[in-house]
Order: structure tokens, then C-alpha cells, then sequence
């Protein structure tokens, strides 16, 4: 169980009793300063949720799930247990389109549908095109394949040098920890492998033995200082497993920074427990990737979860899509990306949507995207305005596209366009050397 003290804390003496470890220690340091035994700290547990339930959940919770306490909805364990996955459960729940309800046949299932009751509980049930159900519920759409897309276009597979790691760039890798998502977005770059094993539990039992030849790997490389660790949703793994994992990262003294991927604080926000924060803050530094679709994610729930990490020390980044009839205009992003600063989140990137094999009703033009950057830029502050990146087919890497504020040369001054589409000039005279036409030795 998770509540139990890791083996490294235990062995200190730290959670094995009333008297061990600091609580034992600062009892004794009090008892003498007062002349006195104290009590030691309380232990009451507090009546006050540890979430809070917001009106959608709630009324989701009664309606759907009226013998559930909101004590075990709000347990990330039930979560996880009673995931959404098949068409009869769906139709309890939502009004099913007809190209929703033949997507959903087992045969014709090409990414696994997996959503949890809380992120399904956020989503409109009557409304085929509500954004957040698009992005959790199939449709037919996903059968329609462009000649472009692949099944891994990011070429990962081929930059992988050893099984679950994926080393594109010079100083980093990719650490694939687990295959299993609590709510898996129809978009996903990696459909082509997360969903696939026997579900929940399987990385508990086999990660140590699957992670063993990229731990070496990456110890064998110096060069690697960065590790991402990733997945599917390493947030859904226990405390302990992850706990293994991030142990033996930081036993490698080459390794200085850990980062995290997870989508879980927006479809499962009931797993950022007090324990699991204890236990990340043993790493640092350590930096977790928000995966954010839109501002209707950022619930109470999503906010707690957010404050609790937040405030434990690590450093937060948003990480979105860019998908049509989602997020794909400048109210709708502006909105998501104020919210995720007050929440202590800084929206970093802003993808193109890969060319995955059926997502081409996702994808937006590139200049799509350029519009939504020019559209906040100036307009909002610069801190919720996040980088717009294509990472390249082909195992190309993350490039950056900016809108284009320099429009060129007059004499000596630099000419630009400005938030508002104005044009200015800065006086910027090319170096004497650059003028001269020659000569010298």
C-alpha cells in the first residue's frame, strides 16, 4: 500500500512509530526545554475533504455512481479501478453520436478508449462536439488516413538504442517508464504502443526488470544529464515503483536534472497525494510537464493538485496540442494559459498535432498556429505565451516557428511590425568592416 513509509524512510526510523525518527527526536528536545513529556503531534484526522468536489463531479458522482462515497471518488486507486473503457458503459453515461458508437466496436478499435469517471464527469454528455469529449471519445474520423501519417512519426523506435529509451538529442533522453494512461487523448504520438499491455499493475511487476538495460544505458553514457521520464502517464505508477525508478536516476552521478511527463494532474488529479508529493520532493531537481488541452480542465481538483506540487518546490510547465475545433483560436488559449500562471503552471509549448496515423480532424495548418502565437503576444503577458514547435517527422526534433515581427532592411534601420501591426524602425547600421569592399593583408 502506498501509505506505507518507503524501505529508505523506514530504515532511518522515520514513520515506524510514536517515537521515531524527527517526531521522537524533537518530543525529546521539547520534554527537556519544559521540564515535561509532550504529546508528541497531533494525530486527529481532519473531516475537511482532501479534494474538493466540484458541482460538475458531484452531480456526475450521484447520478452515475449513487452508492459511492465522495471519500472513494476522490481515491485516485477507485479512479483508476472504475475507469470508463467499453460502448455499453459510455451509453450510461453520454448520448452517443452514431459515428461515436460504431468507433467504439471492439473490432474496429484502433488506440484503446480509456477515460476516467472524474474527466468524464467534465465533459458535455449530450454534445458529440464538446472539445474535451472529442479529445477522449473515438469517432470515425480516426479511420480516415493520410498518406503523411505514421505510426511513429517521430521515428522514436529508430532513435531508440535500447528497449523504453529514446536518445534524439546529445544530452538527454527519453525514459518510456511505463505503456498505461488513466484517460488516453485520441491524438497520442505514442498509439502506437501505450495501451497495449495487460493494464494497471503490469510496470509494478515487471519495471524493474524492463527498465534495467536503459538504467544501464544511461549510466554507461555521461553525456546524458537529463532524463525525461515518460510513458504513457508515469504518475499512474505507485509510489514505490516510481520511487525505484527516481532512486536509481539520481544514483547516477551524471544525471542532474529529472523531468516528469504527465497528463494526470488534469484527467486524475486525486493521485497528487500528500505522500506522493513527500516522496518527489526527495529529488530534486525535478520538473514536471503538465499535458493541458483546455481551461475547462483546470477544475478545483486540478488546481489543489497543481498548488500541492507547486508548492513542494517543482517547477511546473504546461505542454499543449494545437487541435482543431478544440483550443485552435486565441480566446480559447488565452484563457488555458492564464489559468495554468495562476495556477503556478508556465505554459512552455505549444505543438502541431504529430501526423499520427488518424488524426488528420485534429490537425490544424501550421499557420494556424503562428496566428494563435501572434494573437497573444502582446496582448497577454509574455509568461503565458508559450513556444509553437513542430517536432519533425522523421526524428527531425522540436523546431520553433515564430510570426515574423522583422520585415527587413531600409538603408541603416531595421523595420518591424509591432503586436498591433504597426510598423516601426530601429536604427541598426551594419559594422564599418562589413561595409568596406576589401583589401588588407
Amino acid at each position: 500500500m502506498d501509505s506505507e513509509p518507503p524501505a529508505l524512510l523506514r530504515d532511518a526510523g522515520i514513520g515506524s512509530g510514536p517515537e521515531s525518527g524527527f517526531t521522537g527526536l524533537l518530543d525529546g528536545v521539547i520534554g527537556q526545554t519544559f521540564g515535561r513529556p509532550w504529546g508528541g503531534f497531533a494525530t486527529r484526522k481532519s473531516t475537511k475533504p482532501s479534494f474538493p468536489l466540484n458541482p460538475r463531479s458531484a452531480a456526475f458522482l450521484a447520478k452515475h455512481y449513487p452508492q459511492t462515497k465522495p471519500g472513494q471518488w476522490n481515491d485516485w486507486r477507485w479512479q483508476l479501478k472504475h475507469r470508463v473503457t467499453s460502448l455499453d458503459e459510455l451509453e450510461r453515461m453520454l448520448v452517443l453520436s452514431d459515428a461515436e458508437r460504431e468507433a467504439l466496436r471492439p473490432d474496429l478499435s484502433m488506440l484503446p478508449m480509456a477515460a476516467t469517471p472524474y474527466y468524464l464527469s467534465l465533459v458535455d454528455a449530450r454534445d458529440a462536439h464538446d472539445p474535451l469529449r472529442r479529445c477522449v471519445i473515438p469517432t470515425m474520423a480516426e479511420h480516415h488516413v493520410l498518406p503523411c501519417e505514421q505510426g511513429d512519426p517521430l521515428a522514436e523506435e529508430h532513435d531508440s538504442p535500447v528497449p523504453g529509451l529514446v536518445h534524439r538529442y546529445p544530452d538527454r533522453v527519453l525514459f518510456l517508464a511505463t505503456d498505461f494512461c488513466s484517460t488516453y487523448c485520441r491524438y497520442c504520438t505514442r498509439s502506437r504502443r501505450v495501451g497495449q499491455g495487460s493494464g494497471h499493475g503490469q510496470d509494478l511487476a515487471q519495471g524493474p526488470g524492463r527498465w534495467e538495460s536503459a538504467l544501464r544505458y544511461i549510466a554507461r553514457n555521461s553525456v546524458v544529464r537529463d532524463v525525461l521520464v515518460s510513458g504513457g502517464d508515469p504518475l499512474t505508477m505507485t509510489d514505490h515503483a516510481l520511487e525505484y525508478l527516481l532512486q536509481r536516476l539520481r544514483a547516477i552521478p551524471h544525471v542532474e536534472i529529472i523531468r516528469i511527463g504527465t497528463k494526470v494532474p488534469m484527467v486524475l488529479p486525486q493521485r497528487i497525494t500528500t505522500g506522493l508529493v513527500q516522496m518527489l520532493k526527495r529529488y530534486h531537481p525535478l520538473f514536471i510537464s503538465i499535458h493541458c488541452t483546455q481551461a475547462e480542465e483546470l477544475t478545483p481538483e486540478a488546481s489543489a493538485a497543481c498548488t500541492r506540487l507547486a508548492d513542494a518546490g517543482i517547477p511546473l510547465g504546461g505542454q499543449t496540442v494545437l487541435l482543431k475545433g478544440v483550443n485552435d483560436s486565441v480566446p480559447a488559449l488565452t484563457s488555458l494559459f492564464q489559468g495554468l500562471l495562476r495556477n503556478r503552471v508556465r505554459p512552455y509549448y505549444l505543438y502541431q498535432c504529430d501526423q499520427v496515423v488518424g488524426t488528420s480532424h485534429f490537425r490544424t495548418p501550421a499557420t494556424r498556429g503562428l496566428e494563435m502565437i501572434q494573437g497573444l503576444r502582446g496582448h497577454t503577458s509574455g509568461y503565458a505565451v508559450p513556444h509553437f514547435v513542430v517536432d519533425l517527422p522523421g526524428g527531425g526534433g522540436k523546431t520553433p516557428l515564430c510570426p515574423e515581427y522583422l520585415q527587413g532592411r531600409v538603408g541603416e534601420d531595421l523595420v518591424f511590425r509591432n503586436f498591433e501591426g504597426a510598423t516601426f524602425r530601429v536604427h541598426d547600421p551594419e559594422p564599418f568592416a562589413s561595409r568596406e569592399s576589401g583589401g588588407g593583408a
